[in-house]
């Protein structure tokens, strides 16, 4: 059978996350739902990252194996078709091998978390940023982050249902820039690594945002990595700011096609 990459671009906010379940809407289902109308036999579409509830993606990648052949660009069209009026786009479809894998061909996930810092609410922005009214201390923060980087066990940073086999992680960079916004400014925290835990980027953006308020050291952030204690985990950042911005394989089916910019 054809197997299909899939680049796509959604907003969480409707959904309990990318991963089909059966008492409520998610992406996965949402993609599939449209996939049966081009298809009669049952089609099954693998996500390379199982977005929590809430959390947005501009560069989620899927594989799809379908009946017949199709052309990458006709196939991109009639699926977004009868995704309408789903706010989910398929922003692009390559023909793969059967060696693709979108979940473990991964070779890195790039995550991006947007925070904007002003006293007013956001009014255009609003679900797709975490607002914080107080000034953010972001030397700090960032002295925080560092405490992350590199090889560790994460359990602090993990939900408790998290169906990882292993709680050890290698978190390859953390990155916080400041950016101006109209009455304020807007905050991004960038997160790399070949893949992460449930929760564990909105826990860890939780507890720096909790260094930039001055309640932590960036000491404590150390503390409560080598915890190894889910209660030792400062708040869970809401989902409203996190998106996947980006899946990294060795052989990218997109890579001649232009890649949003976040």
């Amino acid at each position: 059978m054809p197997r299909y990459a899939l680049l796509i671009e959604y907003d969480g906010a409707p959904f309990c996350g990318w991963q089909a379940q059966a008492d409520c809407p998610s992406v996965q289902e949402t993609v599939e739902a449209a996939l049966a109308r081009l298809s009669p036999a049952p089609v099954r579409v693998q996500g390379a990252g199982r977005t929590d509830t809430g959390v947005h993606a501009s560069g989620q990648v899927a594989h799809v194996d379908l009946e017949r052949a199709w052309d990458p660009f006709r196939l991109m069209e009639a699926i977004n078709a009868h995704l309408r009026p789903a706010p989910v786009a398929i922003l692009a479809a390559a023909a793969v091998t059967e060696a693709f894998h979108a979940r473990f061909s991964a070779c890195a996930r790039h995550y991006l978390y947007r925070i904007l810092e002003r006293r007013a609410p956001p009014a255009l922005d609003r679900g797709q940023v975490w607002h914080v009214r107080q000034r953010l201390d972001l030397a700090a923060m960032r002295a925080g982050a560092a405490r992350l980087v590199g090889r560790h066990d994460f359990t602090t940073f993990r939900a408790s249902i998290c169906q990882a086999k292993s709680p050890v992680k290698t978190l390859d960079s953390v990155t916080v820039e400041s950016s101006p916004a109209p009455g304020g400014r807007e905050i991004r925290l960038r997160f790399s690594a070949r893949s992460f835990l449930h929760n564990q980027v909105r826990s860890m953006v939780g507890t720096l945002v909790e260094v930039g308020r001055g309640r932590w050291s960036p000491e404590d952030v150390a503390a409560a990595l080598a915890a190894k204690d889910r209660a030792a985990c400062g708040p869970v950042a809401p989902p409203d700011g996190l998106v996947l911005t980006r899946v990294d394989y060795q052989e990218d089916p997109f890579a001649d096609i232009p890649r949003p910019v976040d």
